[in-house]
């Protein structure tokens, strides 16, 4: 089995053909962990995932992009009344660049943010982190909750960065950027071996791999489980094995 520790099943880039993407995924034998990032995509995951979880893995949060906009009281409740269906809290983080960007005031985010972390905590659900240009100030942050699980995706940290978040018991993933991005390669060889899981983040788009084409799990997570392989030295088998084990602790499920 291969894992997907982050992809937005519920983006419009994908609507249409869902029935397709579940197929492909049962057919190659891969696990996605689908993330949300708002009220809308929460609810719509729970509706066209629930009956598939042998398939998706569904997280439920609040993207700091729209912590502004969303009613925090109103995602607590949904995401309480229907915890048994939740695998886990996210898209959730901090964002260093949309205050001056998007207009979304920091200290609304940590808000949101520290909301998000109290619930997983409450629910006991791992969490999946956004932390661009953040980094820092979300590692000061999460040693305040007992999480049962914290991912930083899109791992883009500096070494030292990727020390402390070892230290802490962090895990964090790689995506399609692994395939070229030597920055990426050097990160992933100085994390342990025991945290760290691989994504695709779709549907982003690569302008240097995989033809710019919407990130798929079916299509584009081989190519990065290989990649991973290669940096690390460790044959196929034996990374897809830990990726297996990484997931598996990380979602405090058996797969």
């Amino acid at each position: 089995m291969l894992y997907d520790a982050h992809v937005h099943l519920t983006d419009r880039e994908y609507s249409g053909y869902i029935l397709h993407i579940l197929t492909s995924l049962r057919a190659m034998k891969i696990v996605a962990c689908s993330v949300a990032v708002d009220m809308e995509t929460s609810r719509k995951s729970l509706e066209l995932f629930s009956g598939a979880r042998d398939a998706v893995r569904q997280f439920v949060g609040i993207h700091p992009e729209f912590a502004a906009k969303e009613d925090l009281q109103e995602f607590l409740e949904f995401a309480r009344s229907n915890a048994a269906g939740i695998d886990g809290i996210g898209e959730i983080g901090l964002d260093g660049t949309y205050e001056a960007e998007r207009g979304v005031p920091y200290e609304k985010q940590k808000q949101v943010f520290n909301s998000m972390l109290a619930l997983a905590e409450n629910l006991g659900k791992p969490v999946s982190i956004h932390s661009r240009r953040a980094l820092d100030d979300i590692l000061e942050i999460l040693p305040s909750f007992r999480l049962h699980g914290a991912l930083l995706h899109w791992f883009a940290g500096s070494k030292k960065q990727l020390a402390r978040s070892m230290d802490m018991g962090l895990y964090v993933s790689y995506g399609p950027a692994l395939v070229y991005a030597d920055d990426k390669k050097v990160l992933l060889k100085n994390t342990r071996k025991d945290r760290f899981l691989v994504e695709t983040d779709g549907p982003v788009r690569y302008s240097r791999c995989f033809e710019d084409k919407p990130a798929l799990p079916s299509s584009f997570l081989a190519s990065v489980v290989l990649a991973a392989s290669k940096t690390l030295g460790m044959p196929y088998a034996e990374t897809v094995e830990t990726l297996e084990n990484n997931t598996q602790a990380f979602l405090s499920q058996q797969l």
